[in-house]
């Protein structure tokens, strides 16, 4: 089974589970996790961000669609002895939540725009397919994000500059949310990480 290395630390990851990269490797060097924090991962893969998570003492939650994506992760929390640290739960989005609220929410959606005829049929897809115009799942999460924070909250999700950043700046703006970002170039577009929090007063 392919090896991810992290900071000295490797990762398994099942051929069918979305390998983690630049848009995982920016969340992970910008993660500010508190100690016991209540923390929700999205969309976990191979649990390569709830494990790192994890070992800073926060109590995670972390869901993904694919059973083999959710497999791979429980494997990981095994070999890197955070597996009573996280709890993991198949499901799209926040389906699998109830009415659970949390310190911080993490998520790397799928966010490139993938026309009709580009769509394969198979796992790996699904983590990186955001629809025709790359906000499909972009544009749910911040739809619902508030139904599940806490009084005091933060959250942080990635995005590429292909999937309308500006959009998702007024969305941001119309909310009242306080937010900032941090860039990586990457190829054809460039990524960018939202930290977003509570406004103060």
């Amino acid at each position: 089974m392919p090896i991810v290395i992290y900071k000295g630390q490797e990762f398994q990851v099942h051929p069918k589970v979305y390998k983690p990269a630049e848009d995982s490797f920016l969340l992970l060097n910008n993660l500010d996790i508190k100690k016991g924090e209540k923390a929700l991962e999205l969309g976990t893969g191979c649990g390569i961000i709830s494990i790192v998570g994890a070992k800073s003492e926060a109590e995670f939650i972390a869901t993904d669609i694919s059973s083999k994506a959710l497999s791979c992760a429980k494997e990981n929390a095994k070999n890197h002895q955070v597996e009573e640290k996280i709890e993991f739960r198949k499901g799209n989005l926040f389906q699998p939540i109830g009415n659970e609220r949390f310190d911080l929410i993490i998520f790397n959606p799928p966010y490139l725009p993938v026309s009709g005829d580009e769509t394969l049929d198979n796992n790996l897809d699904a983590a990186w397919n955001g629809g025709r115009n790359g906000r499909k799942f972009i544009d749910k999460f911040l739809n619902q994000i508030q139904n599940y924070l806490k009084s005091k909250w933060r959250f942080f999700f990635v995005q590429s500059s292909l999937s309308g950043i500006q959009e998702t700046q007024e969305i941001l703006k119309k909310k009242n949310f306080q937010f900032s970002t941090k860039t990586k170039k990457i190829s054809f577009e460039k990524l960018y990480l939202f930290m977003v929090e509570k406004k103060t007063q």
